[in-house]
């Protein structure tokens, strides 16, 4: 790029961070050195490829969404929490909130996360271990007691039952009296990323983007500030995949979202902003920075040249993070306070939207209250104390940065031009689903975990107290652990209101839900009705497998 190309960018970003709005802060260094808010090529300089890093605010996005980086406004605080009931949960959430969290998360029991009731047979054991129990409406009402729902962004982690989740979450914000059409946060959604890594699914993959098309339009229509869809890569990473090949999974996934809202006559500059993105951050410092940086640039080119995304909203790729949770160690537990800020360090460096960052004792069992604060505290200080924030991407032009950022870009590259080459029509989602009935994601995520772990036994990859430095004793942590009596006493509540509620109109909703699904209709509004009438989660997906099945993962070998 001439120096001439790199003055006229610099003025563009110079107007757009004049005329942007920014923090009444301190930006300057601990010395008291100003610093400015962006850096870029000497005046006169020229620089060869720097139209793929260009300036904050600019496509293709590399250095970020916005030309103040976070001196416009910081990251959100999200910490993801849920366990036992929802009047347990509903306490951490203050707690959260009191201590300078800016957002809520929510992570939800297995039996939720499955489609099933509390008391279901199969539920016995798990109701509130792994999350927070959700059976209807009525926990949600008591999940966000005195925590106004429009005030606050909630992200909700779930996929396979995520529409009738959405469903219950719309029905406490009505009962609060809440406009439903202010809501803002995010739902997971993301039903691909179950059949690659996670495994846990409903129906068939058909079915499954039936009920996400249907969500992606109503919300366009009714509810436009929130995100419904937050394609995840963290469980792709967790399971054991390398840095690129979460990057190109994940964006792939997104691309085939994309692909289902126009197919459903949708325009993209109107749906595409309504989808985000969740990443792991992994320990590996500067490979996670280039991720991030290059997941940004590769989405606003494939939104912009191959689906044709006008506006620079339907280009952004917004994400949330995830300090790794496959990274926290049960030997040496306190050494995960270390990992987890050098991860959360990593993830702001790369510009995230939003950050969790995971407590010392997570890989044990749910955090503790100290253990939380801790996690909290960890973002509060990068925050507050080392200056990261005052110069948006403060790593840009480090030729190291550059060339990770460059390869990762083109392994994805490689990585999409075999999911497509997959399908039988070109599409991404054609490749996508062929790949995971193949096991092609399966083997190819199963091949690096294979690989990492093989270097770790020989001791070429360390970790420290695990397979060096492992002497040295720590003393017990004391965990969190949930009481059974938990279990007994959501079924109880289950029973009760099962008790009360209008059951031939619970049972008439069902049938209308039914009747939507058998057709082509949108099924959200007479999920809504069902849920408003008290129906349960369990009863809503199993209304809908006995119409679309279930799924099995062909077996591999």
């Amino acid at each position: 790029m001439t120096p001439d190309d790199i003055a006229a960018g610099r003025e563009r970003w110079q107007a757009r961070y004049d005329a942007a709005r920014k923090r009444d802060a301190d930006f300057t260094t601990l010395s008291g050195d100003e610093v400015a808010p962006v850096y870029g090529p000497k005046d006169g300089a020229s620089y060869d490829g720097f139209e793929r890093i260009g300036w904050p605010g600019e496509f293709p996005f590399t250095r970020g969404l916005y030309p103040t980086g976070y001196r416009g406004r910081p990251w959100t605080i999200r910490q993801f929490a849920g366990f036992g009931n929802a009047k347990q949960t509903n306490e951490r959430y203050k707690m959260i909130l009191a201590e300078g969290g800016g957002g809520l998360s929510v992570a939800f029991d297995m039996p939720t996360l499955m489609g099933r009731d509390s008391d279901e047979p199969r539920s016995l054991g798990e109701v509130g271990h792994c999350g927070v129990a959700i059976d209807s409406a009525a926990d949600m009402d008591i999940l966000f007691s005195d925590i106004p729902l429009g005030d606050v962004t909630t992200s909700m982690t779930i996929s396979g039952p995520a529409v009738p989740v959405f469903c219950m979450y719309v029905v406490a914000a009505e009962r609060q009296g809440v406009d439903p059409g202010l809501l803002n946060g995010t739902l997971q959604t993301d039903i691909f990323k179950e059949y690659i890594a996670q495994k846990e699914w409903l129906f068939p993959p058909e079915p499954h983007l039936r009920l996400i098309g249907d969500l992606i339009e109503h919300c366009a229509a009714k509810i436009p500030a929130y995100k419904p869809i937050s394609v995840s890569g963290y469980h792709i990473r967790e399971a054991g995949s390398t840095a690129a090949q979460e990057l190109a999974f994940t964006l792939a996934d997104g691309f085939a979202y994309v692909e289902l809202g126009l197919s459903r006559g949708l325009d993209v500059d109107v749906f595409a902003p309504g989808l985000s993105f969740f990443f792991d951050a992994h320990i590996d410092f500067f490979e996670e920075i280039a991720k991030f940086r290059a997941a940004r640039r590769i989405w606003a080119r494939w939104l912009r040249d191959v689906y044709g995304a006008k506006t620079d909203k339907a280009q952004w790729l917004r994400f949330h993070t995830q300090t790794a949770g496959v990274s926290l160690t049960a030997q040496q537990p306190d050494n995960n306070i270390v990992r987890t800020a050098v991860e959360a360090l990593a993830a702001v460096l790369g510009g995230t939207n939003s950050l969790h960052t995971n407590a010392l004792d997570e890989v044990l069992a749910l955090p503790s209250e100290k253990a939380a604060q801790i996690a909290i505290r960890t973002q509060q200080v990068i925050a507050e104390e080392t200056g990261v924030g005052n110069v948006a991407d403060p790593l840009g032009g480090s030729w190291y940065v550059e060339q990770l950022t460059d390869e990762i870009d083109r392994q994805a590259e490689e990585i999409f031009a075999k999911i497509k080459a997959m399908g039988s029509d070109g599409s991404i989602t054609s490749g996508i689903l062929r790949g995971i009935e193949d096991g092609w994601f399966m083997g190819e995520i199963a091949e690096a975990a294979f690989q990492y772990q093989t270097a770790l036994e020989k001791g070429d990859k360390k970790v420290v107290g695990v397979n060096v430095f492992e002497g040295g004793v720590d003393a017990p942590l004391e965990i969190l652990r949930v009481s059974h009596e938990v279990e007994r006493e959501q079924v109880r509540e289950l029973s009760g209101r099962r008790a009360n509620r209008d059951e031939a109109l619970v049972q008439a909703r069902l049938a209308d839900l039914v009747d939507v699904a058998k057709g082509d209709g949108n099924t959200i509004p007479p999920m809504l009705d069902a849920i408003r009438a008290e129906a349960t989660l369990g009863e809503v997906c199993g209304v809908l497998r006995d119409l679309w099945g279930s799924y099995t993962e062909p077996p591999r070998f």
